[in-house]
């Protein structure tokens, strides 16, 4: 019987399918994009099928997950911690990655070379303006940051029907975040190829907005599973990782408006 006791907290996995298939499929997605930017192929085919394919399976894999946590009741606290502590070493490399881009931003702004005509933004760059569509993109983000903050309190005092708004909200508020940045890219007056102001600024904001994308889907998650009453007062580690997600993203956002937007025009 001895054998049939688990002595420790921890979850112990069985046998999946997903890593495997995950990684298969991003190096996929990273061959196609590698050959069509070098012209070894004239379409995006491969690379939309691949980003199918690997949100597919990153659908089948979170659903077991989900799966473990609210119906097998497998994530108790030590998991939760453990996966709690994944996703902060996460967010460290996320702003890591982001502080490269701003780095190589002020590299080439603080001191512009002859090739750049010794100024930023470099001659015959009309920037984007400021007062415009970035700064109701930034009010649109603090509005969720306040939306959200106000579902994850009354998810904690266990009032499900405002918990349920505040994702829902928030929710729309990416979306169109999302669709402001589309419509800013669609009228910008220069392009990626425009040197380094255009592929530094268009690497920094695209990332951003690849990143918001990820963060929709995140809460439209959440709003599903405050629906189907997954989450309760006491745990709601998902909802609390996108959240946080959700800050970490409005900060690099404030520093993307004041660097790129405001100051580098």
């Amino acid at each position: 019987m001895r054998g049939f006791i688990q002595t420790h907290p921890f979850h112990l996995v069985g046998p999946s399918p997903w890593p495997f298939f995950t990684s298969f499929s991003l190096m996929n997605l990273a061959f196609s994009i590698a050959l069509n930017s070098h012209n070894y192929m004239n379409n995006n085919f491969f690379i939309f099928l691949n980003i199918f394919i690997i949100l597919y399976v990153l659908t089948l894999w979170f659903k077991d997950m989900l799966a473990e946590s609210s119906y097998l009741g497998d994530h108790t606290l030590a998991v939760k911690k453990g996966i709690t502590q994944g996703f902060y070493l996460f967010v460290v490399s996320e702003i890591l990655m982001f502080a490269s881009l701003f780095w190589a931003y002020l590299h080439s702004s603080l001191n512009p070379t002859m090739e750049l005509g010794m100024q930023w933004p470099p001659a015959g760059i009309e920037p984007i303006s400021a007062d415009e569509l970035p700064l109701l993109n930034t009010i649109i983000l603090l509005a969720s940051g306040v939306t959200v903050t106000m579902g994850h309190h009354a998810l904690i005092n266990g009032n499900r029907a405002d918990t349920l708004n505040g994702f829902m909200y928030t929710t729309m508020l990416i979306i169109l975040f999302v669709m402001l940045q589309g419509l800013e890219y669609k009228y910008a007056p220069f392009t990626l190829t425009d040197g380094a102001y255009g592929s530094t600024f268009f690497s920094l904001t695209g990332l951003h907005g690849i990143h918001m994308m990820m963060l929709a889907m995140m809460l439209l998650v959440c709003t599903y599973r405050v629906y189907n009453y997954d989450f309760t007062n006491q745990s709601h580690l998902f909802g609390e990782v996108t959240m946080l997600y959700l800050h970490v993203l409005d900060m690099l956002w404030l520093f993307m408006y004041m660097i790129a937007y405001w100051w580098g025009s």
